[in-house]
């Protein structure tokens, strides 16, 4: 079956619903997504209490890894974010919203490196990580899939605000370059990037500077241009097992954010001493996190 075939038959995938103030809150999955630019996956649509609210245009955020947003039976190491219940917790503190859970594949690691700083990284740096971590970035690809396939598809399904101010992106780890890499590349789509524990070495052997030195300077290039919309961003780390390597890395981050003139209405940096590189502490750090995006 062609992909637009595939997308012609995918509403019937999805149930009708009353606008009924009382319904409550859902997901619904979407199993292997199709795609032009990567490997097709499953996508898990969430839909707030009451949805749709007429009248109501939702904003969205796309989340990376989304296998552990929602479920603990499909998330790595059997915790999950618990998206949901945190948004319904935040209540009106937040604009009503729609998270789209993006599941990875086994090509997590290439479609998440950022592919322009990867390929300023010097023929010595690149064989390193290619020998831990096989293959060429197919982050550009991966973006392609959201911005192209993915967000339309949304927009036209379901009751979303289109526009950029409503329109975010986020993820941890390698989920956290990836967003800010999404939001850099695509400034008219994306309004903003959470970026939980950034994986700015690459590497999970070395603790190297080397891409953080790239992801800093492409990030400078991309905020200098005068053309280019500032996306808000939100940044944190911990301070335990692979978060204990962050910290000097996002101080460089946040001294060019500085520079750039960013101030607190636009960016945020947390730490968050004692805690560890899991899921477990994303969960309790993606509220304040949504908050700051979506807040009224």
């Amino acid at each position: 079956m062609s992909f637009f075939s595939w997308l012609a038959l995918l509403p019937l995938l999805l149930p009708l619903t009353a606008d009924d103030p009382a319904s409550p809150s859902r997901i619904e999955h979407l199993p292997d997504f199709p795609s032009r630019f990567v490997k097709a996956r499953n996508v898990d649509v969430w839909l707030p209490a009451g949805y749709p609210q007429p009248g109501t245009r939702y904003a969205v955020v796309y989340m990376q890894d989304g296998q552990n947003l929602f479920n603990p039976k499909n998330s790595y190491g059997g915790v999950a974010w618990e998206v949901d219940s945190t948004l319904a917790a935040l209540g009106p503190a937040v604009r009503p919203c729609i998270v789209v859970g993006i599941w990875n594949t086994d090509r997590r690691f290439t479609e998440y490196a950022p592919a322009k700083p990867y390929a300023a990284l010097n023929a010595a740096t690149k064989a390193k990580i290619g020998q831990e971590r096989p293959g060429l970035p197919l982050s550009d690809a991966y973006l392609k899939f959201i911005v192209r396939e993915l967000k339309p598809y949304v927009d036209q399904h379901f009751r979303t605000s289109p526009r950029r101010a409503d329109t975010f992106v986020a993820g941890s780890s390698m989920g956290g370059l990836i967003s800010l890499y999404a939001a850099l590349e695509y400034p008219k789509t994306f309004g903003g990037a959470a970026c939980f524990s950034t994986h700015w070495p690459l590497s999970l052997k070395e603790n190297t500077a080397d891409f953080t030195t790239a992801m800093v300077r492409y990030l400078g290039q991309r905020l200098s241009r005068t053309s280019v919309l500032r996306p808000r961003l939100y940044f944190d780390y911990g301070s335990a097992t692979l978060d204990a390597r962050y910290r000097p890395h996002q101080l460089r981050v946040d001294s060019l954010l500085r520079a750039q003139r960013y101030d607190t209405t636009s960016w945020i940096t947390c730490s968050f001493p004692g805690a560890a590189h899991n899921e477990a502490a994303w969960k309790k750090r993606v509220g304040p996190a949504l908050e700051f995006l979506l807040g009224r």
